[in-house]
């Protein structure tokens, strides 16, 4: 797809922060993480959307947001900055560079912070088949439970798993011995 049939596809979405079924579906990340965060922490939202509402979310919790998205977000200087915790929720699928990215975002983030993604995992070769997932033309890339293993061990983090789709890194203030 082009950008531009990219960003239509995009501009369907109707993700609202007074919508409650999606702040239902957020919370799946939203609860673990905010139980893990000291106050008055400083998150990124990267792939925030046209209608951020994780981000409020932690603000109403006493966190301050920076927002950054591609096409409803731009702004290269939230890129630049340390953070407490970042997030991508739905947005690891779409990216067409996706290890350089997520080692951009683990650069950014601070000793003892987290990393919070959501993505739907491939459970193996034959369900992808038939998985509805991957019909969608701006996921690009998709990810398994041992590619997100792979990825905690190359990072040295900790890694948590939550509703099969929620995954937290957790980055270790003092890597591990090897």
């Amino acid at each position: 797809m082009s950008e531009a049939e990219e960003k239509a596809a995009y501009d369907h979405h109707q993700n609202s922060p007074t919508d409650p079924d999606y702040r239902r579906f957020l919370s799946r990340l939203f609860f673990p993480l905010r139980d893990r965060l000291a106050p008055n922490s400083q998150g990124l939202d990267f792939g925030s959307g046209p209608g951020p509402t994780l981000s409020i979310m932690f603000e109403e919790v006493g966190h301050t947001v920076t927002l950054y998205d591609h096409f409803y977000a731009h702004n290269p200087a939230a890129l630049q900055q340390p953070y407490d915790f970042i997030t991508a929720t739905e947005v690891v699928e779409h990216l067409h560079d996706p290890a350089t990215i997520l080692s951009q975002l683990w650069t950014l983030l601070k000793p003892g912070g987290y990393l919070g993604l959501m993505t739907k995992l491939v459970r193996d070769q034959e369900a992808f088949a038939t998985w509805h997932y991957k019909n969608d033309l701006t996921h690009v890339c998709f990810f398994s439970r041992a590619t997100f293993e792979w990825l905690a061990e190359q990072w040295q983090a900790e890694l948590e798993f939550f509703h099969n789709d929620v995954m937290l890194f957790h980055k270790l203030p003092e890597p591990r011995a090897t």
